[in-house]
């Protein structure tokens, strides 16, 4: 195992005597590009565990998107995370039998092979390793692990993801803000602030989001909008101001309503692409496939329920969609899959 770049961070393991002999720890860690979960639970030693896993240390951080914030810095919120984890359950890396990541931003072969690279160089050459794309890890999350049907992810980006019992996967949207998530917490709130700019120079109705949002940034103009946007546009900074525009649709802004009403249709539309691609719902349309949806934007907040809306405008479709939101938490329910068949 070599010292890895951030090796300070594991220097607890130098103060901390190893713990004797024992089943061991497996790390699961689901990164996003808000935040970074990672829980350290003991090796499952039956599928009992699956309802009610013994977490024994978890730790949170923010972006690991490398799409987001870079390659370097997604790595050392992975690290940092699973340090935590790990010192807080009390245990050293030499006691990890497996490691699963569920990242967002791992689309392609080679950037699960970039991130197995890395893992190799942080863990003994023992450990069993896995990464994945989130949202492999979050149709997992609601489907007791069996990878098929399709999940839909909504927080600071969006994607849908699909699998049939053959193997067969497929995916729509998911390619970030500037080509286009619409649907996800960036794209809802980007819309927002646009809608302010043009309700202040007259391009576009007066809307409440204007004072809404100027309280929220703390600034006293429309004007001052751009300079706070191009200040930092990072995707989680820009997408924390959803919970104002869901708000002021609440409360009755037209120019809010039309903006969620746009987004479910994308969202829905992604659903439905990936729906119609793999069959999931039979030749006639009427099968029933389980949809299971997370992420911030779905959740029911402020008096709106987006993912009801989603599903209505889907089964209008496919009346086949059953809806799953999922109790846990942690979509490191995979790990708890793939390492129990592994060790």
């Amino acid at each position: 195992m070599k010292r890895y770049r951030n090796g300070e961070i594991w220097d607890f393991e130098l103060e901390m005597p190893p713990r004797p002999g024992g089943p061991g720890v497996v790390l699961g860690l689901d990164g996003g590009t808000t935040s970074t979960l990672c829980v350290c639970i003991e090796t499952p030693i039956s599928d009992q565990l699956f309802d009610s896993p013994m977490v024994l240390g978890r730790a949170v951080a923010g972006c690991s998107n490398h799409n987001s914030i870079g390659e370097t810095a997604a790595r050392e919120t992975m690290e940092q995370v699973m340090a935590e984890a790990l010192l807080k359950s009390g245990f050293h890396r030499s006691a990890v039998q497996a490691v699963c990541l569920a990242v967002s931003g791992v689309d392609h072969e080679i950037d699960r092979l970039r991130i197995l690279q890395w893992l190799r160089n942080v863990f003994p050459g023992n450990v069993k390793l896995f990464v994945h794309n989130d949202a492999v890890a979050a149709l997992a999350s609601g489907t007791a692990g069996k990878l098929h049907g399709c999940v839909l992810i909504a927080g600071t980006g969006t994607v849908a993801y699909g699998f049939t019992e053959d193997g067969r996967e497929a995916r729509a949207a998911g390619a970030g803000p500037v080509l286009g998530d619409w649907g996800s917490g960036y794209g809802i709130a980007a819309q927002a602030l646009t809608a302010v700019v043009r309700a202040h120079d007259g391009r576009g109705p007066p809307t409440s989001l204007t004072p809404a949002i100027l309280q929220k940034l703390q600034i006293q103009s429309p004007d001052e909008v751009i300079g706070w946007t191009y200040a930092d546009p990072s995707w989680a900074r820009i997408a924390a101001l959803v919970p104002v525009v869901k708000a002021c649709a609440g409360a009755g802004d037209k120019v809010a309503q039309n903006i969620f009403l746009i987004a479910v249709q994308e969202l829905a539309a992604s659903v439905k692409a990936v729906v119609q691609r793999l069959g999931l719902s039979g030749k006639d349309g009427l099968e029933s496939f389980p949809l299971v949806m997370v992420g911030g934007v779905l959740e029911t907040n402020e008096g709106w329920d987006i993912g009801e809306e989603v599903i209505s405008c889907i089964s209008k479709d496919f009346p086949g969609v059953l809806s799953i939101r999922p109790k846990l938490n942690c979509r490191c329910y995979l790990a708890f899959i793939e390492i129990f068949s592994a060790v």
